[in-house]
């Protein structure tokens, strides 16, 4: 486990992970903090990460098993000690790791006595399991025990639907679960006096080991940040046009040259409105322009 002080900046915002460990395989925890922010905004980015956290990271689990030797999901097979739902729920919790696009297949091909596991997952290359340990069925006789799987990348939760024609050629489907954060808390702690009373967001994580506390957390961030890039783009057309009605009618510009002049254009705005808190100015500057209710930039 690591363990760091928390320190609180009072100029730039700042990201940092306070707390690390893995209390085993399958289960890590992160936590962090992000500080100094106003009031109201440890709220708004607290609840946006931990929605984007559960919903929006890709993960990988086993959403199919096929065997021709099972009649029907409720069925116990002689020589297996579990039923075959219980062999169901075992795969649905085998935590696994993969950089694939769609679907993919794999098998278990085990013999008894024994106990079959993780580790008796014949996956491809892109795929790796995270804990070989887990426990699948346990066989009591010398049987073969030969299972046909479907891998499947995706996001979120996914509730499988029975239909009779699947059981027939001995497929059965998986409820897939395939987020890699268990479980994600946001916490504010404030601090300060009146007007100028600052928040640090606290961000607790915990993942099924495909991913790591710090992994997840950036994931989520990118996924964030790709949602609202469209209101970006659109604010750049705007400026476009904005530009050429004042200039008037413009020749028609390559690629490059409309790039270009929309990031020329965004350059002039952001120099433009430069608000004080960037500028990091010393305490003594900083207080007095503060202080000016008409300057904010």
């Amino acid at each position: 486990m690591v363990r760091e002080k928390v320190t609180v900046s009072t100029r730039t915002l700042q990201w940092k992970c306070v707390e690390s460990r893995v209390d085993n395989k399958r289960l890590c925890y992160g936590r962090f903090i992000l500080s100094p922010l106003i009031k109201g905004q440890a709220d708004t980015i607290g609840i946006a990460m931990r929605r984007a956290l559960l919903g929006e990271i890709e993960g990988t689990c086993i959403t199919r098993a096929k065997s021709e030797k099972i009649p029907h999901e409720y069925s116990t097979i002689v020589g297996i000690q579990e039923s075959v739902h219980e062999i169901l729920m075992n795969l649905k919790e085998i935590g696994l790791r993969s950089n694939l696009y769609g679907t993919c297949g794999a098998f278990i091909c085990a013999r008894g006595p024994g106990y079959v596991t993780a580790q008796d997952i014949i996956s491809p290359p892109s795929v790796e399991i995270v804990d070989n340990t887990q426990h699948i069925a346990r066989l009591t006789e010398p049987i073969d025990l030969c299972i046909g799987l479907q891998i499947e990348r995706n996001r979120g939760y996914r509730y499988s639907i029975k239909r009779p024609n699947n059981f027939q050629d001995g497929s059965y489907p998986i409820d897939a679960v395939f987020m890699p954060v268990r479980n994600a808390n946001h916490s504010i702690h404030s601090y300060g006096n009146g007007n100028e009373r600052q928040e640090i967001l606290f961000l607790e994580i915990w993942t099924n080991g495909s991913l790591t506390p710090k992994e997840a957390l950036h994931e989520a961030s990118r996924n964030l940040i790709d949602l609202f890039i469209p209101f970006l783009h659109a604010e750049e057309e705007t400026l476009h046009l904005e530009y050429n009605r004042h200039k008037g009618t413009l020749p028609p510009l390559t690629f490059h040259d409309r790039l270009a002049k929309l990031r020329k254009n965004k350059k002039e705005i952001e120099l433009k409105y430069i608000f004080i808190d960037q500028l990091e100015l010393p305490p003594r500057i900083y207080n007095c322009l503060k202080r000016c209710n008409n300057i904010h930039y």
